[in-house]
């Protein structure tokens, strides 16, 4: 090598400034970032709904969306785990396939789906695996004087928007809350005599819980001290009369 060099000087000399010049040229145009944009050609849907065992979550939501997941263009693979509560469906892609079109199509589809569910389901979550996706950060909140839904209440009313104004960042809603669960103990023997069956228990207390139905219920509550003073104000008429 060092012989070659003292034989071509020139040509040493002009390799060295090249690959300085490349070298500046790369420094001022390569992009720099932690979570670097992979583009890997993976979705994972995610549905939760409480009280149902691995086979009835499978039978519900996984069955019916992988069979609607299989009209996406460039689907390579389809994988489905379904766990007490909780079925995910991992949707693997072709190299080269839109990512951003990918999920839009995959949306579109889990919502055609919707139909399909049982009362009271919510959307699945669409996410996009991505190295760029990834928590940059977890904020924890605890407190000795309040309860744990008021610091919940805290996080997500007042803490929250606050990063909605920092650019490029977005803040997933909190957790960690005890979620409200109503608790029926229903004696079969009585729901033989009266000839009914747990769903119309389930359907009748799910009814009762909606906003329309305590409206209605709030409504019919105020009508009936209205009702009873006018059926007192009516013999008081005929009295008068008489």
């Amino acid at each position: 090598m060092v012989r070659a060099a003292l034989k071509r000087p020139i040509t040493i000399i002009v390799l060295f400034f090249g690959l300085l010049l490349f070298s500046v040229m790369a420094v001022r145009t390569i992009s720099i970032d932690i979570f670097p944009n992979l583009n890997l050609p993976v979705i994972y849907v995610i549905q939760q709904y409480g009280g149902m065992t691995a086979k009835q979550m499978e039978g519900f939501f996984s069955t019916k969306m992988q069979d609607n997941f299989l009209y996406i263009d460039g689907v390579s693979n389809i994988e489905s785990k379904n766990i007490q509560g909780l079925t995910m469906i991992k949707l693997s892609f072709y190299e080269g396939t839109d990512m951003a079109e990918a999920a839009a199509e995959v949306a579109i589809q889990v919502n055609r789906c919707l139909a399909f569910f049982p009362p009271g389901s919510l959307p699945p979550e669409v996410v996009r695996f991505d190295a760029s996706s990834l928590p940059v950060g977890e904020l924890v909140f605890s407190s000795k004087t309040r309860s744990l839904n008021e610091v919940f209440d805290m996080a997500a009313v007042l803490v929250r928007p606050l990063f909605g104004k920092v650019p490029g960042l977005s803040a997933p809603p909190p957790f960690g809350s005890n979620a409200r669960s109503v608790i029926i103990k229903v004696d079969p023997l009585k729901l033989r005599e009266l000839n009914l069956s747990p769903e119309a228990v389930v359907a009748a207390a799910t009814d009762a819980a909606a906003p329309a139905a305590a409206a209605a219920g709030d409504a019919a509550k105020k009508a009936e001290p209205a009702k009873k003073e006018d059926a007192k104000k009516e013999p008081a008429k005929k009295d008068a009369k008489k």
